[in-house]
């Protein structure tokens, strides 16, 4: 019987070989006789299947070119063969998808992904850990890549996320044999013995791309996050994702061959022949069909291209069957031009596709458009969709759409309706101009045959006689009709009749930072030709900058722009530029014009790898110059606009819309090897640069009618031997002749390994800025820095993953200021608060983290960026005793503390407005004392030197110096928030080795500040703030009841409590010795009751001179203080007490945190443990190992769970 091929997990060590052919060797198992094989079918079976294979295929099979291809045909034929066995047995729907879904929970369970993970597929393969291979499963997730493997009691596991992977490649080496290696910044992978290696690699490729382009711009990322969806077919064993990865890449790759808009989606494509009357021949190829066109690539490359908009259709009919021409389909077109398909597999069901879409094209008006088409133009513009075809008569060439529609006011202008060149030419006939005027009649009857023969518009047949006719370059007359139409800008102008006049409307008037920069540059756009050296040619450069950067805000506007505008414009009108624009932006050149210019360095990498292969001798001399980024940028970015003569680089502009990117390497390429002997002679980067300036200064057009215009980098070829000219059309030969082997998909994968390269290249930039930004204070290392700002990002870019919803992922603006790039909200801060506090709380952390977050949001956006994260670890890891406890205070103070925790509003303001009074005294007795200092420091400089400026300076100087907090600047804390306090302490101290220790120390303290605040009231009627105090008394409202924070009331009480244990330590005897330390002998820390306002601002105590410069940590709701809590001593009993019985709070106590901080020192056991060191690398490492962020592996015998 035979079985679909499965890979078999090891290949030769228990099989023994029976016969052989070049393509298949029938083996027999090790130890199992001569009686069958693992199928247990009959050996008769056996050998009459093998006879089969080879009487049938090995002929076949000697055709083909390479491994994939084989593999692809055998699996293909076997499975045949097996459903025709089966056709007669009941399928089993559900057994391949469970199959499926299985493995997702397993993939899930092992690596503890979250429910939004999704599986994309997975497949057996070996993982090479060192020179040994683990045989075991890849699991390719959307944005992970997992590999898990347990042979013989040794176990391997990986997680890598696909945004840290740096390079990806296919590779075969002698070690290991067709392979894929992955690459991150920490490591270098190796997976091989796949199936079918060509689907896991390009599958790979896929999500890995995908993840890269979310780093570069998460709003296309998140708009892409819904593939097209081909329409459902049965597939066995391939999930829906993989299937929509699968539509995307088909659809991608569709309209890159075709140029036609972003937003097309194919619908699907089969094989077929079309009729070409210019050769009389049946080309076979492919017609992909999709919403709004009908396409045609035959299988020779430049054998033929064909586009049919489906706006153009007129008749749509199943011609006659025949043995000459089985299954024809005819397609005519408003144009009068009729395309013949034939052997279509399934006519019917492709014309009943074809049926729909045309039924789903906007209506059009009554009425012959065409002959109004012919009459003019412009009064066509009110038709949905108008198209050039009509023009194939007509040989001028069609003018824009614009001109009639109402409002704007870029239709007054004459750069409406025409290009600059036509506006600014002068009226010389073309044959007053000599050879060249002949030439170029001759050109404009070369294309003139050409649209007889081949159809002229979008419907054209493009062959290799097109492309011949651009290398030998389009006439001026006909530029702006045929840049629309090779770059499928077309398309999109008569598909959106009025958009760029609407967005001229919408921008006028409005100002932003890309109007700013269009305005400097506007005077830069080709100074030196006429038709920009008026108001007239800059104001319809402007209007179109401007639309675009008013169209695409992500782009807006980026320097290089305004010189390729300008060049369009010569040759188009303004509507007709603003979509070449966008085609060139979106499409032609991606991610070119950002404020990264990723594309451009993408393809700088591209030429580099080009250089190296086909100028191996120039390559290592170019690196080492350093000239490949130097030249690059300004070559690709404007398309040798800037650096060739006008008339010249037009010509590459030609060959640009036709073929692409691939031209512009070719001929940089050809640059190169045309000065290979001077550049390998040069010393320095000045003087290569400056041979290929004079080189590029020499390119020159004989042809070109045009006034020649003087090319701005001319003063390069001064000197007193001047390079010979090179003819433009002499440099596009030989890059032709010599560079042409490359291939538009050979350009797209190589865009992909670089994109790889240069975004993680950004990525390490932006991580060491970020670095660098933060204050050299801050008390972490760079590396631990490093490691905080990885995980940072991680947690922020998983709410793209798994949360789309969550303002971190929606607010994302690449085009930020690197710090603000990446920022968290509240609840992605808890989690990494839980994992890499030193002051762990048990279940009462994540209310601790989120108080520290309320404290760290300063600007109150509901996210915090990477420097304030970073501000409120080290507050708990660095600093001394005094720094740490300034945190932990100001946790329980608002911001921190939100309303619902604290007592009341009302109370709060009451205690920080006694606080803000000694402040304001403080800070006038700060200002005279300061004024007098300057007024002496002024006498002592009188008549010595001149004071002023230096005065000034020095005034200029402390006013920037950021303020450093003292343990003075601290408000006072009420009494519910100092229980709060104690809440979170108890609560800190419950994993801790020393617990009973700092349980009995911590009790000891808040007996000691609770007395401290009842010493406090009775200076409460001190006359000089009486007044003061009785206005909130009077006003006090009832006290709420005191479980204001939900975990107040929610946490049973801790048993065995060590509080009460406490309290039993505690003798009678001390409490009159703690008043008198209180009352006498406290200094500073003792008098910083609210009846003594000026207590704080005498006295100077030693510990007020550490300075605080680290905004704090988070909140904490802790357990519940059992009912038989006792605080030490029969005093402290009271207050909370009624606290817990949901008595009054009493509202006159209060504590200052030198009160707090001197008690703490009294406990040695408390001070060692805020001063112990904690190496948060250990917690990075945990919480990497827990949120499975990087890749992992273990090696041990036992299996491990995979949180």
């Amino acid at each position: 019987m035979w079985l679909g091929p499965e890979e078999v997990l090891v290949a030769n060590a228990l099989w023994v070989t029976e016969r052989a052919n070049p393509f298949f060797v029938l083996q027999r198992r090790r130890g199992h006789g001569k009686g069958g094989g693992l199928t247990g079918s009959s050996r008769k079976e056996i050998t009459k299947h093998w006879e089969w294979l080879e009487n049938n295929l090995l002929q076949t099979l000697s055709i083909f070119d390479n491994e994939e291809d084989i593999t692809t045909f055998v699996k293909g034929k076997i499975h045949g063969i097996i459903a025709e066995e089966n056709k007669n047995v009941q399928p089993q729907g559900d057994e391949d998808p469970g199959k499926f879904k299985e493995a997702e929970l397993k993939m899930r369970r092992q690596f503890g992904m979250p429910e939004g993970e999704k599986l994309v597929n997975y497949y057996s393969c070996s993982y090479w850990k060192g020179r040994v291979p683990r045989q075991g499963w890849l699991y390719l997730t959307v944005n992970h890549l997992c590999f898990y493997s347990f042979l013989l009691g040794k176990e391997v596991s990986l997680v890598v996320q696909w945004v840290d992977v740096t390079r990806l490649e296919k590779n075969a080496t002698l070690l290991f044999p067709e392979s894929i290696r992955v690459d991150t910044r920490d490591q270098e992978l190796f997976f091989s013995m796949f199936l079918n290696i060509g689907e896991t690699f390009k599958l790979m490729e896929q999500l890995a791309n995908l993840a890269v382009r979310q780093l570069l711009d998460s709003e296309g990322f998140l708009e892409e996050k819904a593939p097209p969806r081909p329409p459902p077919r049965p597939h066995r064993n391939i999930s829906a994702l993989k299937r929509d990865l699968d539509a995307r890449a088909k659809n991608e790759c569709y309209c890159a061959t075709f140029r036609l808009p972003r937003d097309e989606r194919l619908d699907g494509h089969t094989s077929c022949t079309l009729w070409t009357p210019f050769n009389k021949l049946h080309i076979p190829g492919q017609m992909f069909i999709s919403s709004n066109y009908i396409c045609f690539a035959s299988k020779e490359e430049d054998a033929c291209h064909l586009i049919i908009p489906l706006r153009e259709v007129t008749i749509v009919e199943k011609a006659d069957c025949s043995s000459v021409l089985p299954s024809p389909l005819s397609i005519s077109t408003k144009s009068k031009m009729t395309f013949l398909f034939a052997n279509l597999k399934d006519r019917e069901f492709l014309v009943e596709r074809i049926s729909d879409f045309l039924q789903k094209m906007p209506s059009k008006p009554s009425g012959g458009s065409q002959a109004e088409r012919k009459a003019s133009v412009v009064d066509a513009a009110p038709e949905p969709s108008p198209a050039p075809q009509e023009l194939s008569e007509q040989p001028a060439r069609p003018t824009s759409p614009l001109g009639g529609l109402p409002g704007g006011r870029a239709q007054e202008a004459p750069t409406a309706s025409q290009g600059l060149l036509r506006l600014f030419q002068r009226n010389t006939p073309v044959e007053d101009l000599g050879a060249k005027g002949a030439k170029e009649k001759m050109k404009e009857e070369s294309w003139n045959i050409h649209f007889f023969e081949f159809g002229r518009g979008m419907c054209m047949y493009r062959t290799a006689r097109t492309r011949e006719l651009v290398l030998k370059g389009i006439p001026e007359s006909l530029r702006g009709e045929l840049w629309l139409l090779f770059s499928g800008a077309w398309n999109e102008m008569v598909t959106h009749p009025g958009y760029y006049a609407e967005l001229v409307e919408k921008s006028m008037g409005k100002y932003s930072l890309a109007t700013e920069e269009i305005e400097r540059d506007l005077h830069r756009s080709m100074p030196e030709h006429p038709a920009f050296q008026n108001e007239l040619g800059i104001a319809a450069l402007r209007r179109v900058l401007t639309a675009y950067a008013f169209r695409n805000p992500t782009i807006g506007y980026c320097q290089a722009m305004n010189i390729v505008t300008s060049v369009l414009l010569l040759y188009g009108s303004e509507e007709e530029a603003f979509w070449l624009l966008v085609a060139l932006c979106e499409r032609m050149l991606p991610d070119y014009y950002n404020t990264r210019v990723v594309g451009a360095l993408v393809d700088q990498g591209i030429f580099e790898e080009l250089t190296r292969d086909f100028l191996p001798q120039l390559s290592k001399k170019m690196q080492d110059l350093g000239v490949i980024s130097s030249i690059s940028l300004s070559w690709f970015l404007t398309l040798f606009l800037s650096v060739m003569p006008f008339e010249s680089a037009v010509v590459i502009v030609d060959c640009f819309f036709y073929e692409g990117i691939k031209v512009i390497l070719q001929v940089a390429l050809a640059i190169l090897d045309a000065n290979v002997e001077q550049l390998l002679g040069c010393g320095d980067e000045g003087e290569a640069m400056t041979v290929l300036g004079r080189y590029l200064d020499n390119v020159v057009n004989k042809q070109s009618v045009s006034p020649p215009i003087p090319h701005l980098h001319a003063l390069l070829t001064s000197g007193d031997d001047p390079p010979e000219e090179v003819d433009i059309f002499d440099l596009l030969k030989v890059s032709y002749e010599k560079f042409s082997s490359l291939r538009a998909e050979d350009i797209e994968q190589m865009r992909f390994k670089q994109r790889l390269k240069v975004i993680q290249s950004l990525e390490d930039t932006a991580k060491r800025s970020v670095v660098r930004a933060i204050p050299g204070d801050i008390g972490f290392s760079i590396e631990e820095l490093e490691d905080l700002y990885m995980v940072f990002k991680a947690k922020h870019l998983a709410s793209q993953y798994w949360g789309s919803s969550r303002p971190a992922a929606v607010r994302r603006d690449p085009s930020l200021p690197y710090l603000e790039q990446y920022r968290i909200d509240a609840h992605q801060f808890r989690e990494l608060f839980a994992s890499l506090t030193p002051w762990a709380c048990g279940t009462h952390t994540p209310v601790l983290a989120g108080r520290m977050f309320r404290l760290l949001d300063e600007n109150k956006d509901s996210l915090i960026n990477f420097k304030e994260f970073v501000t409120g670890m080290s507050g708990m890891y660095h600093g001394d005793l005094t720094e740490k406890l300034k945190v932990l205070y100001k946790l329980h103070l608002p911001p921190a503390l939100s309303p619902e925790e604290a007592e009341s509003a009302l109370e709060a303001a009451h205690y920080f407005t006694e606080d803000s009074s000694s402040e304001e005294v403080l800070q006038q007795e700060e200002r005279e004392e300061a004024g007098n200092d300057i007024q002496d420091k002024r006498r002592e400089e009188k008549g010595t030197s001149p004071p002023d400026y230096r005065h000034y300076l020095r005034m200029w100087a402390k006013e920037k110096e950021v303020q450093k907090e003292t343990i003075k600047d601290l408000p006072k804390m009420n009494q519910e928030q100092f229980i709060e306090l104690c809440k979170t302490l108890y609560n800190m101290f419950s994993e801790d080795p020393m617990e009973q220790d700092l349980y009995h120390a911590i009790a000891t303290v808040a007996s000691l500040l609770l007395r401290i605040g009842e010493v406090g009231k009775r200076f409460s009627a001190w006359p000089g703030r009486k007044s003061r105090d009785s206005a909130p008394d009077e006003d006090e409202p009832p006290a709420p009841d005191p479980p204001q924070d939900p975990a107040w009331e929610l946490q049973p009480p801790a048993a065995g409590d060590p509080q009460a244990k406490a309290g039993g330590d505690t003798h009678p005897g001390k409490t009159p010795q703690e008043s008198q330390v209180v009352g006498e002998g406290g200094g500073g820390e003792g008098r910083g009751s609210p009846s003594q306002p000026l207590s704080d601002d005498e006295t100077k105590d030693d510990l007020s001179t550490s300075s605080y410069s680290v905004v704090s940590t988070g909140s904490l709701q802790c357990e519940d203080l059992a009912d038989d809590t006792v605080l030490v001593g029969g005093e402290a009993r009271s207050p909370v007490a009624t606290t817990h019985g949901g008595g009054a709070v009493d509202t006159d106590w209060c504590i200052s945190f030198e009160q707090i901080l001197a008690s703490i020192l009294t406990e040695s056991v408390l001070v060692n443990f805020f001063e112990k060191r904690v190496d948060i690398g250990l917690k990075i490492k945990d919480h990497r190992k827990v949120e499975r962020q990087f890749s992992t592996s273990s090696d041990h015998e036992q299996s491990v769970v995979l949180g």
